[in-house]
């Protein structure tokens, strides 16, 4: 079956919640072959954040959830979390540990901390790893359906976040998530404009499908 290197961008639903999330820069949809879930087009990850946006509980609870249910090796479900709400202690305490390039996440309303239980050997903890993974994009796709955006990294003093928080031995801090609501690019720093206005870009099916 020939798989075509690029597909045609598809509108988003008006009446779907993903609609509320601002297209700005304009083009952010996936481009792809067929059309796919909304919310999947529609995710990308945004550095420009409303400072003065609030998540609601039932949001924040949603993207909990959504990533609770994620897949898990061997139903361990090794992934945890630390939760910080802007101006609380966790929000404070995550924030200091960003890398220098990563402080626009400090406009953000929530930053979630996802870390895995690697268990007693290397199977274990290499699907911790997979499993945190899945975690991480239930709960971004969760997060576009709300009208809200997200952006992981993986910039951040992992050391630091096991001593901060004291997490035990074997709890490996894998990334962070800024959650929030985009905010207005015509009062974001002039950097984080231009990298947001890069094309959205993915190898092609033929490249990454190895017997297609």
């Amino acid at each position: 079956m020939p798989i075509k290197d690029k597909g045609c961008p598809h509108p988003i639903n008006p009446a779907g919640s993903v609609a509320t999330v601002p297209d700005a820069p304009a083009g952010r949809l996936a481009d792809t072959s067929v059309p796919i879930h909304p919310a999947l087009a529609a995710r990308w990850s945004p550095r420009a954040f409303d400072p003065a946006a609030v998540l609601a509980d039932a949001d924040l609870t949603a993207l909990l959830e959504a990533a609770r249910w994620a897949p898990t090796w061997g139903r361990r479900q090794p992934v945890r979390f630390v939760v910080g709400l802007r101006d609380d202690p966790a929000f404070a305490a995550i924030a200091d540990l960003l890398r220098r390039g990563n402080s626009y996440a400090k406009a953000a309303a929530a930053l979630i901390l996802l870390c895995a239980d690697e268990g007693e050997d290397d199977k274990t903890a290499l699907y911790s790893a997979v499993d945190t993974g899945a975690a991480m994009a239930n709960l971004s796709i969760e997060a576009v359906s709300r009208g809200l955006i997200v952006h992981p990294m993986a910039g951040f003093d992992a050391r630091g976040a096991a001593e901060v928080f004291q997490l035990p031995d074997g709890m490996r801090p894998l990334v962070v998530i800024a959650v929030g609501v985009l905010g207005d690019y015509a009062r974001t720093d002039p950097q984080i404009t231009e990298r947001d206005a890069m094309p959205r870009e993915r190898l092609p099916l033929n490249e990454v499908v190895l017997n297609w």
